[in-house]
């Protein structure tokens, strides 16, 4: 696969990870689809084993998400900033402790946020825990899922 093939697929797995964060956007499918069209025009092994990989993860945070309360962030009173705040920390955090550290990375986001917008930590503190309880924790959930899987991508391409 080509230089120009890998870029047009990392830039549909950014764009699924910007939609799990965007309602009505099938986010975590369109990271699926760009490791499925990765391993199609691919001709070795560890492509397919991501691909199976990130079915199997993909298929467990779907089945995750129905145990946890339903998305209800804009009731909640949950800004676009503070979509973006969480998911720029969940990508850093991601990023900084590799794998477990998008969960810390999110709730953080969440609370930086909420701590701009009020001013006071316990006032901020209070919102961070209604927005996930209030559908956080299924977008987290969802989140890192495809986090995962585009790492798993990344490392692929890179170590493959």
């Amino acid at each position: 696969m080509g230089a120009w093939e890998l870029l047009l697929v990392g830039a549909v797995l950014a764009l699924g990870l910007c939609g799990v964060l965007v309602p009505g956007v099938p986010g975590s499918w369109l990271v699926w689809a760009a490791v499925a069209v990765w391993a199609l025009r691919s001709t070795d092994g560890l492509a397919w084993g991501v691909l199976v990989g990130a079915t199997v993860v993909l298929l467990a945070s779907q089945v995750l998400r129905w145990q946890l309360p339903p998305r209800r962030l804009r009731q909640a009173g949950a800004t676009r900033r503070l979509v973006i705040w969480a998911g720029a920390g969940a990508v850093l955090g991601f990023c900084v402790l590799p794998v477990i550290g998008a969960i810390p990375g999110f709730i953080g986001g969440i609370y930086v946020s909420e701590r701009l917008r009020l001013g006071r930590h316990g006032d901020a503190m209070a919102s961070t825990r209604t927005a996930m309880r209030a559908g956080g924790s299924s977008v987290l959930v969802e989140l890192f899922a495809c986090l995962l899987i585009a790492g798993a991508w990344a490392g692929a391409v890179i170590w493959g």
